[in-house]
C-alpha cells in the first residue's frame, strides 16, 4: 500500500495535475519572500491611514495605503506584515548549506501596486484601499519590485494597529459531546499569565452565568516542513475553549467572550446567540448544511490566484443569507487552504465567523489539514505545507475521544452524524474501522432515523476526473472496501464526500450495483445507501470523467453546497444550492417509517432465525 501511495505521488508531481498539488495553489506561495533582497529606495515612499483601526470595537477596518515609485513597473506589489517589524524577523535557512535569508517572513497578504491604478507605470503613483483584520500585533506596508521571484524591497510604510490588537475574536461554536453541551473556541492574544478566559452567557433575557476556558497554543517546532516551519510561520495567539453545559432543547441563549485582567478589569467582545440542540429523537424541523473544499479569499480582491477561492465569498454570503433556516454547518475537510502559511487561519476564522458564532460549526479533517510526509497521515504527500494537522485541531473543537485522530459522532435531533479521517487508517481492523462500525451501530433508530456517514476523501462513488487520472478508479482505492458493507448492514442513508471539487449524487449503490434506479423520491425500505460529493465550497473546479457512470444520477461542476431537512422522524429533504445563487439545482426526499428501517434488504438481514 505504502509504496502504491508513493507512485501515485510520483505520478502526481508528473501530471502536475488536481488535488494533490493544492499546496502550489496558496496564494502567499507565488512569493519567493526567503529570496528577497533590500534595494531600498530614497525617493521612494509608501503610507498608510488611518493608523489605529478598530475604534468602534469592530475586528475589521479599511485602510489606505498610498505609494510612488521613481521606476515603476508591472512587477511592483504591495506586501502587508505582520508584525511590522518583518525586516527584523530571524530564521535559520532550510537547507544547512545556504545563507539564511534577508527576510524570512511571508506577507499576510499582497496585490499589485497597478491594481486600480491605471496610469501607475507612467506616473508611478498609486494607491490600494485593503481590509485589515485584527491579527494580534501591528502592520506595515512594503513597496517591492522585481516582482514574486525575485523580490527587492523598495520602501516600507508607518504602522498600522487595531485599537487593542489582543481582543478575543472570531467564536466558533461545536456541538459537545452531549446533545445539551455547546463548545465555544475563540482566538486572542492574552496568555492565562496575563488574563483569566472565561465565557458569560446565559437564556436571552435572564441571568448569566460564567463559565471558565481552557487555553491552547503551539509553536513554530509543532510544525511538521516547509513553509509551516520557516517563511509561512506566525503566531497563532492563544486558542480558547469554554464549555456550556445542561442546556435546555431549542432554547436561545446569548454569550460574549471574556478576559479578566490581572488589574481586576475585563476585556469583552461583542454579544452573540446560539440556539441549543434539540433532544435526540425530537421531532422538529431539522436543517443542516454540508460542504468541503472551500478555503478562504479577499473581499479586497487581494492575494488572487486565478480565482482558485474567490467563490469561497459566495458560499458564505448564501449560508449567511439563509442563516435563520440553518441549524448547523459540517464542513467536511479543506477548510482554509492555509497550506502552511499560518496567518491565513485567522483569515478564515474571520470569514466564517458570521456563521460559526451563530451555529454549531462541525469539521472534518481533509488532506490540506493533515497530509504530510513521514508523520503517520495515511497519505505521504505535502498538502498541509507542514502543518500536519496541528493548526486545525487546536483550533477548532471536535467531540472526538482524541482530537489528534479527529474522527467523532455528533447527534442532532432526529440525525446521527458519523465523521470519519480519511487521513488515517480507515481499514477493517483498525481503530477508525471500529469506531465507524461503533458509530453505526450504536443509534437508535426510532429516535434518530436518519443516519449519515461523512468524510473528505470520497470512500464511495465519484466519477471526478482526478481519480480517473490519477488513480484510475471511481474514489479512494480500497475506499469501499470493508465500509460498504458497513453502510449496507447499518443502512445507513447518505454517505457524503468532499475532496473533488464538484457535485454528484448516485443512485442508491452497493456493490458496484444500483439496487434502486436513482430519483428525485425514494420511499419504503432500505435498499442502498446513496453518495453525494459536495466538494464545492469555494477552491478551484474539478472536472468530470467524460463518460457518465451508469449509477451517476446527478453531477455538476459549479460551486455549491447541500442542505439536508429532516421534517420529521419519516421524511428527509436534500437539497443542492449553488454558491452563485442560492437555489436549488437538485433535491431528492427519503420518506421511510421505522418499520421500513428495520425491513430486510440485501445483506442486512439476520443469516437465520429462530421462527417456526
Amino acid at each position: 500500500m505504502r509504496l502504491l501511495v508513493a507512485l501515485w505521488a510520483v505520478l502526481a508531481h508528473i501530471l502536475g495535475c488536481a488535488d494533490v498539488l493544492h499546496a502550489g495553489h496558496q496564494p502567499l506561495s507565488r512569493i519567493a519572500i526567503e529570496r528577497a533582497t533590500a534595494a531600498l529606495v530614497d525617493s521612494a515612499s509608501i503610507n498608510a491611514h488611518p493608523t489605529v483601526l478598530g475604534l468602534k470595537g469592530q475586528s475589521s477596518d479599511w485602510v489606505v495605503v498610498e505609494f510612488s515609485h521613481p521606476n515603476p513597473s508591472n512587477d511592483d506589489w504591495v506586501g502587508v506584515f505582520s508584525p511590522s517589524g518583518f525586516s527584523s524577523e530571524t530564521c535559520q535557512p532550510e537547507n544547512w548549506m545556504d545563507q539564511p535569508p534577508y527576510l524570512c517572513t511571508a506577507p499576510i497578504k499582497f496585490q499589485y501596486a497597478n491594481f486600480t491604478n491605471d496610469a501607475y507605470n507612467k506616473s508611478g503613483k498609486g494607491s490600494l484601499r485593503l481590509q485589515l483584520i485584527n491579527q494580534r500585533a501591528d502592520f506595515a506596508f512594503a513597496l517591492f519590485s522585481g516582482g514574486f521571484s525575485a523580490p527587492k524591497l523598495i520602501a516600507v510604510s508607518n504602522n498600522v494597529t487595531f485599537t487593542n490588537p489582543k481582543a478575543p475574536v472570531y467564536p466558533r461554536l461545536a456541538q459537545g459531546k452531549s446533545w445539551n453541551e455547546m463548545t465555544v473556541t475563540w482566538t486572542s492574544g492574552y496568555s492565562i499569565k496575563e488574563a483569566v478566559p472565561f465565557v458569560e452567557w446565559g437564556p436571552k433575557g435572564r441571568d448569566r452565568t460564567l463559565s471558565p476556558a481552557g487555553t491552547l497554543t503551539f509553536g513554530r517546532n509543532s510544525m511538521c516542513g516547509s513553509p509551516a516551519r520557516t517563511v509561512g510561520w506566525r503566531d497563532p495567539g492563544y486558542i480558547h475553549t469554554s464549555f456550556l453545559k445542561e442546556l435546555w432543547p431549542d432554547a436561545l441563549y446569548t454569550y460574549r467572550l471574556g478576559h479578566r485582567l490581572s488589574d481586576g478589569t475585563h476585556i469583552w467582545s461583542k454579544s452573540y446567540s446560539f440556539r441549543a440542540s434539540p433532544f435526540p429523537g425530537q421531532e422538529s424541523l431539522q436543517r443542516v448544511v454540508i460542504f468541503g473544499d472551500m478555503g478562504k479569499a479577499e473581499i479586497d480582491g487581494s492575494d488572487e490566484y486565478g480565482n482558485y477561492e474567490q467563490a469561497s465569498l459566495n458560499t458564505t454570503k448564501q449560508i449567511i443569507k439563509d442563516l435563520e433556516n440553518i441549524d448547523m454547518v459540517i464542513h467536511i475537510g479543506d477548510l482554509s487552504y492555509a497550506n502552511g502559511y499560518l496567518s491565513q487561519w485567522d483569515q478564515f476564522t474571520e470569514q466564517i465567523e458570521p456563521i460559526a458564532s451563530t451555529v454549531p460549526y462541525m469539521i472534518g479533517i481533509g488532506n490540506h489539514e493533515r497530509d504530510w510526509p513521514d508523520t503517520g497521515s495515511f497519505y505521504g504527500y505535502n498538502d498541509s505545507g507542514g502543518e500536519c494537522g496541528v493548526p486545525t485541531q487546536t483550533m477548532f473543537y471536535v467531540p472526538a475521544e482524541n482530537r489528534a485522530k479527529s474522527w467523532y459522532s455528533t447527534d442532532y435531533g432526529m440525525f446521527r452524524f458519523c465523521i470519519a479521517n480519511t487521513e488515517e487508517d480507515w481499514r477493517p481492523g483498525t481503530d477508525q474501522y471500529k469506531f465507524i462500525e461503533h458509530c453505526l451501530s450504536s443509534v437508535d433508530r426510532q429516535k434518530q432515523p436518519w443516519l449519515i456517514f461523512l468524510a473528505h476523501r470520497v470512500l464511495g462513488y465519484s466519477s471526478g476526473g482526478w481519480y480517473e487520472i490519477m488513480m484510475g478508479s471511481y474514489g479512494e482505492p480500497m475506499g469501499r472496501e470493508g465500509l460498504q458493507d458497513l453502510w449496507q448492514k447499518y443502512k445507513v442513508d447518505l454517505a457524503v464526500f468532499g475532496h473533488i471539487h464538484s457535485y454528484e449524487r448516485t443512485c442508491p449503490i452497493y456493490q458496484n450495483r444500483c439496487v434502486q434506479d436513482g430519483s428525485n423520491h425514494y420511499s419504503g425500505r432500505f435498499n442502498a445507501t446513496i453518495h453525494v460529493t459536495v466538494g464545492g465550497g469555494g477552491a478551484s473546479l474539478s472536472t468530470f470523467r467524460n463518460n457518465v457512470p451508469y449509477w451517476s444520477f446527478f453531477r455538476d461542476s459549479d460551486f455549491g453546497f447541500g442542505k439536508l431537512t429532516a421534517i420529521n422522524n419519516s421524511f428527509l429533504l436534500f437539497e443542492y444550492k449553488k454558491s452563485l445563487d442560492g437555489n436549488v439545482y437538485d433535491h431528492f426526499t427519503i420518506s421511510r417509517d421505522y418499520r421500513d428501517i428495520m425491513a430486510c434488504s440485501i445483506d442486512n438481514c439476520p443469516r437465520s432465525t429462530l421462527a417456526v
